[in-house]
């Protein structure tokens, strides 16, 4: 991913957040040909010092026949984005797009069977707790959870290098940056999202 200086973020509690709210994925490889598949990822903490990202995806997936414990993988993370209209300024120029993103380079560690449940566990929890009736991993049985884990490819991804992308309109002079907020917040919920990502760069 190119990051102009002016855009470039190493600020890792952007990408926890951009990966939290994004956790639909692209994992990339170029084992035997590029491949990508979206998945579910989730960033594992419980070592503060070393956070990798969890993901999973079909075992019947050509890219799982191919990926073994070492290979260097790319996960792409979309954060907010939206368009920026060039009608916006004060001036002539192009429209553009602003928007959030987080890349991550890492080698493969295939997950055991004991981390795939644990994966799956985490994984449900985050989007079932806000069920009404939550279907949690445990309420399966773990005799159905396994067999249908016969199904599944789970790894953890150590990462090699980070990049994060913040393209906020930071190259506008004042007078246009707000006026470009002003039309945000009177648009679509992605645009609020980068309107309210304007504003915490300037605080």
């Amino acid at each position: 991913m190119f990051i102009p200086k002016l855009y470039r973020s190493e600020d890792y509690d952007v990408m926890k957040q951009i990966i939290r709210e994004n956790s639909f994925a692209l994992l990339i490889s170029s084992v035997d040909k590029i491949r990508a598949t979206h998945s579910m990822m989730i960033l594992n903490e419980d070592d503060s010092e070393n956070p990798y990202i969890e993901a999973h995806i079909s075992r019947a997936n050509p890219q799982a026949k191919t990926l073994k414990n070492g290979d260097e993988v790319l996960c792409d993370f979309l954060g907010a984005h939206t368009y920026i209209s060039s009608s916006w300024y004060d001036h002539v120029n192009v429209s553009t797009w602003n928007y959030e993103a987080v890349q991550i380079y890492g080698k493969i560690e295939v997950m055991n069977h004991d981390e795939l449940y644990a994966h799956l566990e985490k994984l449900t929890s985050k989007y079932e707790k806000f069920q009404q009736c939550p279907m949690m991993v445990k309420d399966m049985g773990k005799e159905f959870v396994e067999k249908e884990m016969k199904g599944a490819f789970g790894v953890k991804i150590l990462p090699t290098e980070i990049f994060i992308k913040q393209k906020l309109s930071q190259n506008r002079k004042e007078a246009d940056f707000h006026n470009i907020i002003s039309h945000l917040e009177e648009s679509d919920d992605n645009a609020r999202k980068i309107a309210d990502k304007m504003k915490s760069i300037k605080k």
